[in-house]
């Protein structure tokens, strides 16, 4: 490659593009919910959700120093992540609490990055991301799963047009910031059937002697915190962009 394409690439990737079009952000903001609160939809985009789960964990341990021996992704949208390490102490209880929290707070991320009009860059960041992702993958759904989502995000990034790519990208913020909420309430529901005794609410109860349900409700407490600092970094733009005095009185 030649340095003006080099150059040309660096500029691509960092510089910010223009804030997209009002509508972009308010409609693909009320097609993520709709996708998050309907029953099929949401069965089919979880994997997304569990994508973003199973990397939480598996980032903690790497940064606790624990070992990451694999990743399992599952058809049914489960997943799994085993590493080795001491069973209890400050690197088990961040591995644990990592992934409830993982999808709302790289949503969280993301939204930042698009309020600096970063669209690109963000979507190069989540192709980087799942590649390293895929070489702890340790099941034949789990390869497929990130290859399929890396070619989508990749081809967008690169072939698609610019509303085209803030289009996607909103989306998929948005769908993380919501989508991250929706898993604790499903946990807390198994878990009062008895359906998870294996939780990571119960792990960390376990390991922590604190009960599962007050981590539940710090799963609640950190997504819905990313939830509404999210949504204002990605309407914020518009309201500035429209006028309003966003001032204290």
């Amino acid at each position: 490659m030649s340095f003006d394409g080099l150059t040309e690439f660096w500029n691509r990737l960092f510089g910010a593009q223009p804030d997209p079009p009002a509508a972009i952000v308010l409609i693909t903001a009320v097609l993520a919910l709709v996708v998050v609160l309907t029953r099929t939809p949401w069965r089919i985009s979880r994997n997304a959700i569990t994508i973003a789960h199973e990397g939480g964990h598996a980032l903690a341990a790497v940064l606790t120093g624990r070992r990451l021996h694999g990743i399992r992704l599952h058809s049914d949208t489960s997943g799994l992540t085993l590493s080795a390490g001491r069973p209890s102490g400050p690197g088990m209880i961040f591995t644990l609490l990592a992934g409830y929290v993982a999808p709302s707070l790289i949503g969280l991320a993301g939204a930042w990055l698009l309020g600096a009009g970063r669209i690109t860059l963000l979507l190069w960041v989540a192709v980087a991301l799942l590649l390293a992702m895929l070489v702890m993958i340790r099941n034949f759904y789990g390869v497929l799963s990130i290859l399929v989502t890396t070619g989508v995000v990749l081809a967008i990034s690169w072939y698609a047009t610019p509303q085209v790519q803030a289009a996607f990208a909103y989306a998929g913020v948005w769908f993380l910031l919501f989508g991250g909420v929706r898993p604790v309430g499903e946990l807390q529901i198994l878990r009062q059937r008895g359906r998870m005794p294996e939780s990571d609410a119960d792990q960390l109860a376990g390991v922590t002697r604190v009960p599962a349900l007050l981590w539940v409700g710090l799963f609640w407490v950190v997504n819905l915190f990313a939830l509404g600092l999210g949504a204002g970094q990605l309407i914020w733009p518009l309201l500035t962009g429209l006028g309003v005095d966003t001032a204290a009185p």
